[in-house]
């Protein structure tokens, strides 16, 4: 049995929730609920996508909480412990649902399956594809520089999840944060090297991955992979240095560096 969970705010498109909801409509291995999450009040527009999906489960929040809030308040209404995560303006490939519960269902040491995404426009063209690792332990690696899964791209195990604290308000870095506290714990994640979302990305894409605001906020997050025992404190001086490298570099040359480092 899968939950499909999803957060929607008052700022996005209501042509992309549209074909976000159509892909998932369209699996070949149908979800058993799709959760969506109202985070705080929403326009007309928005709403009146909502209501073409009569089975919609509809969490609605009085204001907008922000996003690991409204993930984890939408977390606690999904009734099955196959939950697959979902962005309101990315396409799931038809067959993602199928793969991942097949995966999961074989590998019930996994706690985490993602996949590749393939980043894309608005006009629909592909830009690139974003290929992760696979096994378990070249991810826990990974996961010590980098966000080591396409966010969107993940099913996880709701009992999992919860028992390390669910998400968590960490703007721009939920999800990061969360599958440091799981590999911290023990748990172990996985990618299937296959393409399963196409991911929409803006055209501001690097400028909202820098800067000094966006660089605290993922210093916090290398203090607390500290803290919690995930980095060591070599691999945190290196993890912070990386980060300021990254972050507050020019946003010319950060559009090249993802370029390549999203390859």
């Amino acid at each position: 049995m899968i939950s499909v969970l999803m957060s929607v705010y008052k700022k996005e498109n209501p042509t992309f929730l549209k074909a976000s909801l159509d892909s998932i409509y369209a699996q070949t291995l149908k979800a058993d609920e799709i959760i969506l999450v109202e985070d705080g009040e929403i326009p007309p527009a928005l709403e009146e996508v909502i209501s073409q999906y009569s089975d919609l489960h509809v969490v609605k929040l009085e204001k907008n909480l922000q996003l690991g809030r409204a993930l984890e308040a939408g977390l606690k209404t999904c009734h099955y412990d196959l939950v697959a995560r979902m962005d309101t303006d990315d396409i799931m490939m038809p067959d993602r649902l199928e793969k991942q519960y097949q995966f999961m269902i074989e590998h019930s040491e996994i706690t985490v399956c993602g996949g590749d995404i393939a980043e894309f426009m608005d006009e629909d063209v592909i830009l690139r594809e974003k290929h992760m690792p696979t096994s378990p332990q070249d991810l826990y690696r990974y996961g010590k520089k980098r966000n080591p899964l396409n966010h969107m791209t993940v099913m996880f195990r709701k009992s999992a999840i919860e028992a390390v604290g669910g998400y968590r308000h960490f703007p721009g870095l939920e999800d990061y944060d969360l599958w440091s506290r799981l590999l911290a714990n023990g748990y172990q994640i996985a990618n299937i090297p296959e393409v399963l979302v196409k991911a929409r990305i803006g055209d501001r894409f690097a400028s909202r991955r820098g800067g000094w605001a966006y660089f605290k906020r993922y210093l916090q997050l290398r203090k607390e992979q500290h803290r919690i025992g995930y980095l060591d404190t070599k691999e945190y001086i290196v993890a912070c240095v990386l980060t300021f490298g990254m972050t507050v570099m020019p946003e010319k040359l950060r559009e090249k560096a993802y370029a390549v480092l999203r390859k």
